[in-house]
């Protein structure tokens, strides 16, 4: 299975506990910042062609409940799961934790050649933490 989630925020972002510490408007609803870009896009229509099963999550928040609800739905517990994405420090570890806490015996893996955070160090950073908290990291 093939999982996106889009970080996607409205126009009173900036009011948000998240746009208060981070003020930077991004992936505001409707716009084009919250798309998944077009290379990858153009792969995810081919790919449905052939009858892939490809799902899109928009999430609010760091982490993805909702994506925690589908991974229940489909997965096993001895299934695995890799993660990659942007940001790093940020969204990719959040989702991470949050999956190995939810799914205990499932193996996480996060490929770090296919992910970025917003520095290089905490990028590294988010990296560690991951390792420490039994996630398996790829890629370095």
């Amino acid at each position: 299975k093939l999982i996106f989630t889009r970080d996607t925020h409205y126009d009173n972002y900036l009011e948000t506990q998240e746009g208060k510490k981070l003020p930077v408007p991004h992936c505001l609803k409707d716009s084009d910042g919250k798309n998944i870009c077009d290379e990858l896009w153009k792969e995810v229509k081919e790919l449905r062609k052939q009858g892939k099963n490809i799902k899109v999550v928009d999430k609010h928040t760091f982490a993805s409940h909702e994506l925690v609800d589908y991974l229940s739905a489909i997965c096993d517990s001895d299934d695995e799961i890799e993660l990659c994405g942007v940001c790093t420090d940020i969204c990719v570890i959040s989702n991470a934790i949050m999956i190995k806490n939810c799914f205990l015996n499932m193996k996480v893996t996060v490929d770090a050649s296919c992910c970025a955070g917003v520095t290089p160090e905490k990028h590294a950073a988010a990296l560690e933490v991951m390792k420490s908290c039994q996630i398996d990291v790829i890629g370095e």
